[in-house]
């Protein structure tokens, strides 16, 4: 492996910007792209952001010039002591500071024309295949300033290309960390099903020291043809000194299936955009999410379920358990286009509150144009019962024991709508792990 440290006079101005373009070496087509979200990111620099979504957000202390895209230095390690038990997957991949270890994928999947990697190395030898993909049609540049910067200054990240009708009965992992203070990560993942796919995917983002601050600016898109499926699970649990902001987008076309799992543990402040764009008939969609913010914390979701064709289905789900002096704040939108009859669109955010000085913002809302639908949305919020704890307590357990009892259970229906095992077994660690139980 390549250890890496942040070069502390890199900034994100013009000059830097060269510097990061002719240290990449890639395909024109790239460097094209990256120009071109360049000059967009300097526009929108002067330009403010959307209110409805950023006004319940503060940024105030905000300082990008701490951080800078890490610069290779010598090789002082390697990647083994993080590639273990990882048996159970199809295929693996680790990206630190921007440095990625060389994948691990079934050779049989490989024969199919599967590509499972790191997105610095596939542009380079499978461009044809990401071109008319890579921040086209999910995540563009033009969408915010944090998009814009994040396309201008992508390090690397994941790519999974799966071939028509290929089937990929085991998970794959990627994990994607930061072990450098000061160290600003841009990583993309990239999934791509052709007509009649399917693949799982367990992505984990986490700081490898709890004193290491860093930035992390990311973008997930999934393209999802006809009749494909996919499952992707992303279990967010950063340091709380990591500053993250991403933008997250699906597109599923006709009778294909997108089911998304999100788990926020981590990071000191953390706002996601998340869209789901259901473009084909038949198509559907289930959200699902887990948050757990404490001490500090500020975990915020702009959500948008977009329903541009008929006869489409989506389902939002998310669990929220917020203690001490944190903050959650979801905004939930469904969209109908005016073509898009017999809609079935539902959104539900619940929040358990653990502490009388946090507090938990749920504003869910509905655009419909088209006059066939139905839509629901709802949101409730309210604290933990004392007399369950209390009964829990009377049969032996601990108050944090019985604490973590109950949002086991407020979690449980976010857990049994995932259908891989050890995908719900990391999610359970994490939130014992922050509860204090291990």
């Amino acid at each position: 492996m390549l250890t890496v440290t942040p070069s502390r006079t890199n900034a994100f101005d013009a000059d830097a910007f060269e510097q990061f373009i002719a240290s990449r070496r890639e395909p024109e087509w790239v460097t094209d792209l990256r120009r071109n979200a360049f000059e967009i990111y300097r526009e929108l620099l002067m330009t403010e952001l959307d209110p409805e979504e950023w006004k319940r957000v503060d940024i105030r202390a905000f300082r990008p010039e701490k951080f800078s895209i890490p610069t290779l230095t010598k090789s002082v390690a390697t990647f083994d002591t993080l590639l273990a038990d990882r048996a159970e997957f199809a295929g693996f991949i680790t990206h630190i500071d921007t440095v990625s270890s060389q994948p691990k994928l079934d050779e049989e999947l490989a024969r199919q024309g599967v590509l499972f990697g790191s997105l610095s190395e596939i542009v380079q030898t499978h461009g044809d295949i990401l071109m008319p993909h890579l921040m086209t049609r999910a995540v563009t540049p033009d969408a915010d300033r944090f998009a814009a910067w994040h396309a201008a200054f992508w390090t690397g990240g994941t790519v999974l290309y799966v071939p028509r009708n290929v089937q990929i009965e085991k998970p794959l992992h990627s994990l994607i960390g930061m072990a450098t203070d000061g160290a600003a990560d841009f990583s993309h993942t990239l999934i791509i099903l052709e007509e009649g796919a399917s693949a799982t995917l367990l992505e984990e983002t986490a700081s490898a020291t709890p004193t290491a601050a860093g930035l992390h600016v990311g973008a997930v898109e999934l393209l999802l043809a006809d009749r494909s499926n996919l499952c992707y699970v992303q279990l967010q649990n950063w340091n709380d000194k990591v500053w993250h902001f991403a933008h997250q987008a699906g597109r599923v076309e006709a009778s294909a299936s997108l089911q998304w799992t999100a788990g926020a543990i981590g990071a000191k402040l953390a706002h996601i955009h998340q869209e789901v764009f259901l473009d084909g008939k038949g198509a559907a969609a289930e959200v699902n999410g887990v948050t757990f913010a404490s001490e500090k914390q500020m975990i915020s979701y702009y959500t948008q379920q977009t329903h541009n064709a008929p006869n489409t289905r989506s389902d939002l789900l998310y669990k929220d358990v917020v203690r001490d002096h944190a903050r959650c704040v979801w905004r939930g939108m469904i969209k109908v286009a005016i073509d898009a009859q017999k809609t079935d669109g539902y959104q539900r955010n619940d929040s358990l509150l653990l502490s009388e000085t946090c507090r938990v913002d749920a504003i869910p809302g509905l655009e419909i144009e088209a006059d066939d639908v139905r839509c629901t949305h709802g949101a409730t919020c309210g604290q933990v019962d004392e007399e369950q704890l209390f009964y829990c307590m009377c049969r032996g357990l601990r108050r944090v024991e019985a604490m973590h009892l109950i949002v086991e259970g407020f979690f449980q229906r976010v857990y049994d709508r995932i259908p891989v095992e050890i995908v719900r077994e990391t999610l359970g660690q994490a939130v014992e792990k922050k509860l204090g139980i291990s």
